[in-house]
């Protein structure tokens, strides 16, 4: 169960500059501890478990696919970080690396409410089960589109 050599990659990067506004497209972006996603609108405490949101890229054409739609945008889905090619529900319990940083995985990142406004009726319910997962940083550093996302082991490995 903790053995997982796939690696991913980086294929989307975004912030939220201010509540209310529309999300962002980076090529790259710095994460810091404590305040996750550099220009992003999180104004966590250090401790906050949702410093970086983390979708598969795989799950875009899931969601669309129950909403009846040929694709979703992922700066609709209000996540910072799209990755493709590894299961984020894998890295429970674990630290991993996207370019220089390291993120601790915190937990699932269930869509709120507003994602009916943003996606439609059925909104909600089409992203249930697909929202991704919530993210601490472990280690401040430089993430690019492309970048490899590593699982670095068990929390307690490392």
């Amino acid at each position: 169960m903790s053995n997982l050599p796939q690696t991913g990659r980086v294929e989307w990067i975004g912030v939220r500059p201010a509540r209310g506004e529309t999300m962002r497209t980076l090529d790259s972006v710095r994460i810091e501890i404590g305040t996750g996603l550099v220009g992003d609108r999180f104004k966590g405490r250090a401790s906050s478990a949702r410093q970086v949101t983390l979708i598969q890229y795989e799950h875009l054409q899931v969601i669309a696919g129950c909403l009846h739609r040929k694709s979703v945008q992922p700066e609709i889905l209000r996540r910072n970080i799209v990755v493709s090619g590894i299961n984020l529900l894998a890295l429970k319990n674990k630290h991993f690396q996207l370019g220089e940083a390291v993120l601790e995985f915190r937990g699932l990142c269930h869509p709120c409410s507003k994602i009916e406004l943003a996606l439609g009726e059925g909104g909600y319910n089409a992203m249930r089960g697909h929202g991704g997962i919530v993210a601490s940083v472990i280690q401040a550093g430089k993430v690019d589109l492309l970048d490899r996302v590593v699982s670095l082991g068990d929390v307690t490995d490392c």
